[in-house]
C-alpha cells in the first residue's frame, strides 16, 4: 500500500521471501486518504495485489508437490544403497526389479559392488562410492525436508495474506455501499 499507520496496519504486515504482507485496513476513510486512492482505484489494487497472490500460491503449491514427489523417491534410492550394502560380502547377488519406463520393468542381478550410479539431473549421472552416495542422498534428503518446511510455511503465511486481502477488499465495499447510500438518504432528508 502507499503508506501506512499504526491504525491500519496490522502488526508484521511486512515480507516474507519477497511475498509483500498485506495491510489490514480497520479505518477505511483514514485508509484511502493516506493512500491518495479512491475507492474504485483501491479495489483495483487490492484485486490486482489478490491476483499476485493467488500466482505465487501456484508457483508454491507446484514446488510443494515438486518435493513431496522427490523425497520419497530419495528415500527409496537411500534404502536401495543400504540394501546393497548389506548385501555386500554376502556372497550371494541381490535380484531387484526396476521401472526401465513408466510402466515398464526389468529385473537385474547385482553382484557385490562398491560403487553406485546416481542421476543428479539434467541428464547427468555419476558413480559413487556406496559410502559417498548414502552421504549425498542423505544430505539430499535433508535439504529436501527443510524446503519443504519452509514452503509450507511461506504457504501459510500468504494464505493469511490472501485472507487479508480479501476482508480488505469487502471492508472496502461495504464501506463504499454505506457511504452511497448514505449520501443518497441525505437529500431525501433535506427534501422533508
Amino acid at each position: 500500500m502507499a503508506s501506512s499507520s499504526s491504525s491500519s496496519t496490522s502488526p508484521g504486515a511486512t515480507e516474507r521471501r519477497g511475498i509483500p504482507g498485506a495491510q489490514f485496513v480497520e479505518d477505511v476513510q483514514t485508509y484511502l486518504d493516506q493512500s491518495g486512492l479512491d475507492v474504485n482505484s483501491a479495489l483495483a489494487f487490492l484485486q490486482e495485489r489478490l491476483q499476485q497472490y493467488k500466482l505465487v500460491e501456484m508457483k508454491l503449491l507446484a514446488q510443494q508437490r515438486d518435493l513431496q514427489a522427490k523425497i520419497p523417491d530419495i528415500e527409496k534410492c537411500l534404502d536401495v544403497v543400504a540394501t546393497l550394502q548389506a548385501k555386500k560380502g554376502a556372497g550371494e547377488a541381490l535380484i531387484a526389479d526396476f521401472e526401465v519406463s513408466e510402466g515398464i520393468y526389468s529385473q537385474a542381478r547385482i553382484e557385490d559392488t562398491d560403487s553406485v550410479c546416481l542421476w543428479l539431473g539434467a541428464n547427468v549421472m555419476l558413480e559413487y562410492s556406496c559410502e559417498e552416495a548414502t552421504s549425498l542422498l542423505q544430505k539430499n534428503l535433508e535439504n529436501a525436508k527443510a524446503s519443504l518446511e519452509v514452503l509450507v510455511a511461506d504457504l501459510q503465511f500468504l494464505r493469511d495474506q490472501v485472507t487479508i486481502t480479501q476482508v480488505t477488499i469487502a471492508r472496502v465495499y461495504n464501506w463504499d455501499v454505506h457511504q452511497r447510500r448514505l449520501r443518497q438518504a441525505s437529500p431525501a432528508a433535506k427534501d422533508s
